[in-house]
């Protein structure tokens, strides 16, 4: 899978990213801030945690959104981000937070871990980044345990794009590789159901998350910004026992 041409592509990925960590929290939809984004973010991960306690991967973690999250519902998390700024500051703040969250620089489509590692496997945000996104399910489907759960977290973009500075993939690192990356402006939330189906895993379902966008949009609005309607979603599929 990496050649040299896939090396360049993820240094413009990590490049990326390592510029944004220090101010990625600060960033619009990047944490919650308000009570309905909590409630939404909250009814999301009731919907795909199926039980407690589970080993969990998450995938292109970032500086660990999710990874706190889910730590907080009683899981036991592993965080990988390919940018090492990222990284860096998840580790910061788990530290801060006393929480114990094993956070390592790894590369989504080249997973460091042994077949059935996992018990669930989430991301978000992340299949539009990646050269060979669907190499990376195969990957990720390959660490989950029988009866394990793939959930992706996504979105397209359903109207104009936002400003560049907000819009990673406008940026110049991305213009420079966005014809290299596959999923770039975003993929329907069917054609990610097909994609776990066609790769054998059971009980795929999904959610628009309109309470979440209508959350977020509320928020543009009351912070003065131009509304851009996304279509978010969240896709899960469960490894056969």
């Amino acid at each position: 899978m990496t050649t040299g041409r896939t090396d360049v592509v993820k240094q413009q990925v990590a490049a990326h990213w390592d510029r944004r960590a220090a101010h990625f929290d600060e960033d619009f939809g990047h944490s919650i801030r308000t009570p309905a984004e909590r409630a939404a973010w909250d009814r999301i991960l009731d919907l795909v945690l199926v039980r407690r306690a589970l080993e969990t991967l998450d995938a292109g973690c970032g500086t660990g959104f999710l990874s706190f999250e889910l730590a907080a519902r009683g899981c036991r998390v592993t965080g990988v981000d390919f940018a090492p700024a990222m990284i860096a500051a998840a580790r910061r703040k788990a530290a801060e937070r006393s929480v114990s969250i094993r956070f390592e620089e790894a590369d989504a489509e080249q997973l460091p871990f042994a077949p059935a590692s996992f018990d669930l496997v989430i991301s978000r945000h992340l299949l539009w980044t990646l050269p060979h996104p669907e190499a990376a399910l195969d990957e990720w489907i390959r660490v989950l345990r029988p009866g394990g759960r793939l959930v992706v977290v996504d979105s397209q973009l359903a109207a104009a794009a936002p400003p560049a500075s907000e819009n990673a993939s406008t940026s110049p690192e991305y213009a420079a590789i966005g014809d290299q990356l596959p999923f770039l402006s975003g993929r329907p939330r069917e054609d990610i159901e097909t994609l776990l189906k066609t790769r054998g895993l059971v009980h795929v379902g999904s959610d628009p998350l309109h309470d979440l966008v209508a959350a977020q949009e509320r928020l543009m609005v009351e912070e003065g910004r131009e509304p851009v309607r996304r279509r978010r979603y969240v896709v899960w599929g469960d490894v056969a026992r």
